[in-house]
């Protein structure tokens, strides 16, 4: 788990907010969510044997004596508040939301034990066109993003009756080669053998790839609803690959799935990935609702943005940093400076705390990286007026009039920083 300093932290809202600009033109409304469930909704919907169940959740006994996980994904949360507040009542909801997310795995590039999601979920709409919108809203991310070489990669699991059937399928192959097997794939061989297909160990490759396939029991309605999302996205020019290996490490998935992967970080390159998910809120006690979500890191795309070159750069030094000189009150300087941010909407304005000589008051106002100074001291105040002082190149300091200095400001700035 990492800290994220000021410089940093800047980035991370400009991705963010990127984000957030694309989600929003999609009609989608924000939900914030709790960090803390019971430990039993995560261990129902993602599954009692999945790996984040088993081995990587932080899950805790409260005062109550009560077992409670720090979330490890947003889906269930967000099922749970849907339910309890009448969001999928005769109604379609589309929902995002963005908050850390907690996995005691092995730490790896862009990926810590504390990590960052923004997730899109819209619950009510069965048909592949909302699939095809949740896939081309990513796509337009990474256009905002200015993102390349990025992949879309594209599965069908099913529904719960050829996924059954394809279960059993899996069972009998891999249990005809269970010695073959490592240790973590006999253990899913008992309670998920669609997670095998997901194993990363060279050594089974060959053993996976000639596996069963999906396609070999996919009942009409799967299929057609596959065919139909192939289709929208063929026509909205989205390129995908048909993956039939591609599956979800949480139980809740059904019918398509999809992940967004690069080779820019290693091994480990998925950078965004969902499905379907039509049977999670009637498993949480609710009527059936058809629903399909996904998640994207935002570590990873921060590190596949690399030193910031798709995020736009903008500077976040103050405009202007204010100096109060002499024996003049600081509340001149905090009423002065509430009137020029009044004025100015946008403006970057620091005023001056500590006290101080003029000159070290002058050398914190070059530190700050600051465009002017404005200075206010007896002589100024006395006058009505306030000194600016370009701090950026060799310039003569100008007397202003106070009941000028906002417009004063706003031709000086507007030419370098597009100031309201």
């Amino acid at each position: 788990m990492h800290d994220i300093m000021p410089a940093e932290a800047h980035r991370w809202r400009q991705l963010e907010n990127t984000i957030i600009r694309v989600i929003h033109s999609y009609g989608y409304e924000e939900i914030r969510l709790p960090v803390v469930e019971k430990t039993e909704l995560f261990a129902r919907s993602i599954g009692q044997y999945t790996d984040i169940v088993t081995k990587e959740m932080y899950t805790f006994k409260d005062r109550n004596d009560e077992s409670l996980t720090l979330r490890p994904e947003g889906t269930a949360g967000c099922v749970r508040a849907g339910l309890e507040h009448g969001l999928f009542y005769n109604q379609t909801s589309r929902l995002w939301y963005l908050g850390p997310m907690f996995r005691h795995e092995r730490p790896q590039k862009g990926r810590q034990r504390q990590f960052h999601q923004i997730g899109v979920e819209a619950f009510g709409l069965a048909g592949p066109d909302i699939d095809a919108e949740m896939i081309v809203l990513c796509a337009r991310i990474w256009q905002a993003l200015k993102l390349p070489d990025v992949r879309l990669e594209l599965n069908t699991l099913g529904t719960t009756q050829s996924r059954q059937r394809y279960r059993e399928l899996l069972v009998e192959y891999f249990s005809a080669h269970r010695n073959e097997l490592d240790e973590d794939s006999r253990q899913r061989l008992q309670h998920n053998p669609l997670r095998i297909l997901d194993s990363k160990n060279p050594d089974l490759q060959a053993l996976i790839n000639a596996a069963p396939l999906m396609k070999e029991v996919l009942d009409a309605e799967a299929s057609d609803h596959f065919d139909g999302l192939r289709s929208l996205l063929d026509a909205a020019k989205i390129r995908y690959v048909v993956n039939p290996r591609l599956v979800r490490g949480l139980d809740y998935y059904g019918k398509t799935v999809f992940e967004w992967t690069t080779t820019r970080l290693g091994a480990q390159g998925t950078i965004c990935a969902g499905g379907r998910f039509d049977g999670l809120v009637e498993m949480f006690g609710g009527k059936p609702v058809p629903a399909i979500g996904w998640a994207m890191g935002l570590e990873r795309l921060l590190e596949l943005s690399g030193s910031g070159d798709s995020l736009m750069k903008t500077d976040q030094h103050p405009h202007v940093y204010l100096i109060v000189a002499g024996e003049i009150d600081i509340k001149h300087g905090l009423m002065l400076a509430e009137t020029l941010r009044d004025r100015l909407p946008g403006l970057r304005l620091q005023l001056h705390c500590g006290g101080g000589s003029f000159k070290s008051q002058f050398r914190k106002a070059d530190n700050s990286g600051a465009l002017l100074a404005v200075v206010i001291g007896e002589t100024e105040l006395a006058g009505g007026t306030a000194g600016v002082k370009t701090l950026r190149e060799e310039a003569v300091q100008e007397s202003v009039p106070l009941s000028e200095l906002a417009d004063h400001l706003r031709r000086r700035l507007a030419p370098h920083l597009n100031l309201a």
